[in-house]
Order: C-alpha cells, then sequence, then structure tokens
C-alpha cells in the first residue's frame, strides 16, 4: 500500500461505512486507518490486557497487532466481521508472546491475567466529590482482582460478554468457542464472582466505621483539649 495523507486534513466522517474506510486505508490513506484504530480500539486494548495480565504489554502487543492488520488488510474479504477479525489477529499476538515468554523463563501459566472493567475506563463525572472518585476506585481495585483471580476459561468470557457487552455469536467467533460454552462460561464467571464479592463484604463488615489508631487518639486528643480549657476557664 502507497502511504497517503489526505490533503486537507479533515476528518473522515465518524459514521462513514467501515467497507469504505477499508477501502481507503488499503489505498494506503492512513486518515482511514487511523479512524478504524480508533473505533476499535477500546475493546482490542481489553482484549489485550485481559489475555497478557499487563497494561505496558497490552499496548506493546496491541501496536504489534496493528501493523499485521495493516499489511493483511488488502486480504480482509468480509467473510466475518471487522472487529471479530480484528480481535483474532490481537489473540494471536497475544498467544505468540505468551509462547516465546514461556520459552524463556519456563514459566507454565498461559494466561497470567488482570483486566480493565467496564468501569474502570469510563470518565470520572467532574462535579462528583472526591470521596466518591476514591470509592469507585477501590470498588474498580476489588473488581479487577477477582476478575483476575477467574480460571483462565472464564475469563475471556466475562471480558468479552459483561466489559465489552459483545453478543454471544460474536463472542463465539471471536473466541472459536460454540454459543453453549460461551453462556456456560459468562454464567460461571458472574457466578464466581459474586461468590467472591459478597465473601469480600462478609470479611469488611466487622470494619464498618471503625473508629481506632490516629482517629480514636485525635477524638481523645481534642476532648481532652477542651476540658483542661474549660478547667482553666473556671
Amino acid at each position: 500500500m502507497n502511504l497517503q495523507v489526505r490533503a486537507d486534513q479533515s476528518p473522515i466522517p465518524a459514521g462513514e461505512d467501515e467497507a469504505a474506510l477499508i477501502q481507503r486505508a488499503v489505498a494506503g490513506e492512513l486518515a482511514a486507518f487511523e479512524l478504524i484504530m480508533r473505533r476499535h480500539n477500546r475493546r482490542l486494548y481489553r482484549l489485550a490486557r485481559a489475555t497478557l495480565g499487563d497494561a505496558a504489554e497490552a499496548k506493546d502487543v496491541l501496536q504489534d497487532a496493528y501493523l499485521s492488520v495493516y499489511r493483511a488488510l488488502p486480504q480482509f474479504r468480509g467473510e466475518a466481521l471487522l472487529g471479530t477479525w480484528l480481535s483474532r489477529i490481537v489473540l494471536n499476538e497475544c498467544f505468540a508472546r505468551q509462547r516465546r515468554s514461556l520459552r524463556r523463563s519456563s514459566v507454565v501459566s498461559i494466561m497470567s491475567i488482570e483486566s480493565q472493567l467496564k468501569s474502570a475506563l469510563d470518565v470520572a463525572d467532574p462535579r462528583e466529590a472526591p470521596d466518591m472518585v476514591l470509592s469507585r476506585a477501590q470498588m474498580r481495585e476489588l473488581l479487577e482482582r477477582h476478575v483476575g483471580e477467574l480460571p483462565d476459561s472464564l475469563r475471556l468470557v466475562f471480558v468479552l460478554r459483561s466489559v465489552e457487552e459483545l453478543s454471544v455469536e460474536d463472542t463465539s467467533r471471536t473466541l472459536e468457542i460454540s454459543e453453549e460454552a460461551v453462556r456456560t462460561r459468562h454464567f460461571r464467571a458472574k457466578a464466581l464472582l459474586r461468590e467472591r464479592l459478597a465473601r469480600a463484604i462478609d470479611l469488611a463488615e466487622g470494619d464498618i466505621y471503625d473508629f481506632g489508631g490516629c482517629d480514636c487518639d485525635a477524638m481523645v486528643a481534642a476532648v481532652l483539649a477542651r476540658l483542661v480549657g474549660s478547667a482553666r476557664a473556671q
């Protein structure tokens, strides 16, 4: 493909048909390929992150995958949705990196994980109180940890179905498993998460409204100071 930059530098309409974008990108128009990337960036990053468990590695893999996509785009025939085709390329890049890592370090685990949930990528409302922002961050951390603990066979299905909100059919095509397997794994993943979150809540109940340590010391000191001040005033 011969690279081309749009002379007017005006943005390609967001609603432009993907087939037209692909044709433009194949012709070497970088602005068209840029829009393809922007349309699919979040989903593909989440897929790589859920597979590899590391943000930096996920970004590296996504860059490599996009280079592969750009080279392979002329061979895309539309037998599958573009998003599904892109997802398979990203997964293949992830698996290739894992195999190289296994050869180097002899690590047994194939898919060490850590996922970005949908709420983790939501833009915080600037009107939101700081304590609410902190609360959301803590909840996000808890959810990410428990999603990261899901078995390998369940985690990707959960990310695609619950986080990316793909259909059962699209998830089946992306992961190349049956639709029944998608439904079963998604149900099991949600059940495990509910169980683990419920356990975390049970463990935290005893700490609700805790008032020890610095809080206790500060309260005692404040009361004593007021008592002393009141006694001196008499």
